[in-house]
């Protein structure tokens, strides 16, 4: 299940891992610093196009932002329902 408080730790971790500042981190986004905190503390979501510039911008899978798994690192799935 989806945790806004997970989602928001997550985010708040990778963005200092890179020693970068909220403002930065919004305008990369497109949006202000006070709604990156809000996102951080947990208070809120974004929209999925934000989490997909997130995951290129820190490369990690959409799954680790959303908490579906631990690995932070972007894999492929092989689907047979969908082939390459």
């Amino acid at each position: 299940m989806f945790s806004k408080e997970l989602f928001g730790r997550r985010i708040l971790e990778l963005r200092n891992s890179r020693r970068e500042t909220q403002s930065e981190l919004g305008e990369r986004l497109g949006i202000k610093k006070n709604q990156v905190s809000e996102i951080e503390r947990g208070n809120r979501s974004t929209s999925a196009e934000r989490i997909v510039l997130l995951c290129l911008h820190y490369g990690v899978s959409a799954d680790y932002l959303l908490g579906l798994t631990d690995d932070p690192a972007p894999g492929r799935q092989t689907d047979e329902a969908h082939p390459e």
